[in-house]
């Protein structure tokens, strides 16, 4: 992969911030864009606004057929049966909220989770214990790894959905998704990952999966904004409710009924983001052109060397699992006595370096562990050694400064 090459096709990566050139490493929050993207969503805006589904003149069917491609292609990079296994929505949020509400569970059904699920899934399943429905919470390994053996302990003839966090957002760590599909599915219970950290490194291909729904994000996979991805069984797809009710999503309404259409436009109710799924359909020709094995390989050699010369520096403290092949482009940590928005604000202010501290939208994940959050530094396909070093050296240094600074204010006293 070359990817000083691929960094040509961002923008912002061919200019000075400040004088200096940005070093991104908050892909797992939202990657850059290629030019590739911007360009679709560009064409749309300049070549035929218009909305799909809805009027008949020529600018109004070429947005349908061009919705139409991209669901194509999509349903491709997830090698889905069919394109109508495939719906747009405004976010992976709004795909797990779907399913995790439409699913007619009611006072006595059983949920199973992990322990590190994002807000998207932990949420709306309190929501539902408010009802009677019942949660069950699959803790992780001491190794930070996905224990089998404690989630088919979890498993009852009662759970009829399993919805799980596939990589998670704090750790960079992949859940077995297979064996997870195999046990849930011999207890009858349907499978809902949050492909949202998966989907723009690693190949999901959701036959072979056999899982029945999946979420995931465009703007972490170099797509626009405001374009989720969610695919859903063909065969149970019309069983899921809407969240939302209004245009385009029913064939037909009388004062007394109403009658919904099919999947994937059930999910797809009022105007819809055209120019973004326009643009879905650049982003994941680009990723399929690049290789999604590369991507990952490329993540994983960098986080590598970023934990190489950082493991052993008195002061940093890495969050599990130790082993960067099980981390992906996820590299989260702690410097002892600061804060982890100091650690984000100090690098950005000194090396230019972004990233993202905080809790990270996993809030039970710190809790349960007793930690106030994390700085996390997530890589991508235009990221380089060069950079890496940068951000080592700068944390490095970061540790040893505050730690002498610590030893020296404690004599003072």
């Amino acid at each position: 992969m070359d990817v000083e090459k691929l960094r040509k096709d961002f923008l912002i990566l061919n200019k000075t911030v400040e004088g200096k050139v940005p070093i991104y490493f908050d892909s797992a929050c939202q990657t850059l864009r290629p030019n590739q993207v911007t360009n679709a969503v560009r064409e749309y805006y300049d070549s035929f606004p218009s909305c799909a589904g809805r009027s008949v003149h020529r600018l109004a069917t070429e947005v349908s057929l061009r919705c139409d491609q991209a669901r194509t292609a999509v349903a491709d990079f997830f090698n889905a049966e069919a394109p109508t296994e495939i719906a747009f929505t405004k976010n992976s949020t709004e795909a797990l909220n779907t399913v995790i509400f439409g699913s007619g569970l009611k006072k006595g059904d059983e949920i199973v989770t992990t322990d590190y699920e994002h807000n998207s899934v932990h949420v709306p399943v309190l929501q539902l214990m408010n009802l009677g429905i019942k949660r069950k919470v699959v803790p992780s390994a001491v190794d930070g790894s996905f224990d089998l053996e404690a989630f088919e302990k979890a498993m009852t003839k009662k759970t009829r959905l399993v919805a799980m966090c596939m990589t998670s957002n704090v750790t960079g760590y992949t859940l077995p998704a297979r064996e997870v599909v195999q046990i849930a599915h011999s207890y009858g219970a349907k499978v809902l990952f949050d492909a949202a950290q998966t989907a723009p490194s690693q190949k999901l291909d959701v036959q072979a999966l056999g899982v029945d729904y999946l979420a995931a994000s465009g703007h972490k996979m170099c797509g626009p904004s405001g374009v989720g991805l969610f695919y859903s069984r063909s065969e149970i797809s019309d069983r899921i409710a809407p969240l939302m009710y209004g245009g385009h999503g029913v064939a037909d309404v009388n004062y007394a009924s109403f009658k919904l259409l099919p999947a994937p436009e059930r999910f797809e109710t009022g105007l819809q983001n055209y120019s973004g799924i326009v643009g879905m359909e650049a982003a994941v020709d680009y990723l399929k052109a690049i290789g999604l094995d590369e991507i990952k390989s490329h993540e994983i050699a960098l986080n590598k060397r970023m934990t190489k010369a950082l493991l052993d520096v008195p002061g940093i403290s890495i969050l599990k699992p130790s082993d960067p092949n099980l981390r992906g482009g996820i590299f989260s940590f702690n410097i002892q006595g600061l804060s982890p928005h100091d650690v984000a604000m100090i690098l950005d202010n000194s090396k230019n370096v972004m990233m993202r501290s905080g809790m990270h939208c996993c809030h039970t994940y710190f809790h349960s562990r007793g930690i106030e959050g994390c700085a996390r530094a997530s890589l991508y396909l235009y990221n380089t050694k060069e950079e890496v070093d940068i951000f080592t050296k700068a944390v490095e240094e970061l540790s040893t400064r505050f730690d002498k600074s610590v030893e020296l204010r404690g004599r003072e006293h």
